[in-house]
């Protein structure tokens, strides 16, 4: 169960983060143009592991943001990159 809970623990914080990068437009186009996204796509998959995968990915290629949006979140940058990895895991239950 408590991997379970890890899951939902990631997935909820790399929501959030996800919010937060949307939130300024210049950072949003840029997410865009380096995950290959699409604003369809990203309304459509916002819950999907693998598109919060790919936004703290985004987050965590670019330190500036990754440290501004931990602080604004209220966690330590280091909880992003692990959300992230746990996300890259991929090992998800229905």
């Amino acid at each position: 169960m408590r991997d379970r809970d890890s899951n939902e623990d990631a997935e909820a914080l790399a929501l959030r983060a996800l919010v937060w990068t949307l939130v300024e437009p210049d950072r949003a186009i840029r997410l865009l143009s380096v995950t290959g996204l699409e604003p369809h796509d990203l309304r459509a998959r916002a819950s999907d592991p693998t598109v919060l995968s790919a936004a703290l990915g985004f987050l965590e290629n670019h330190e500036p943001d990754l440290i501004a949006c931990a602080e604004s979140l209220g966690v330590k940058p280091e909880a992003l990159v692990r959300a992230h990895a746990r996300l890259d895991q991929g090992d998800f239950e229905a």
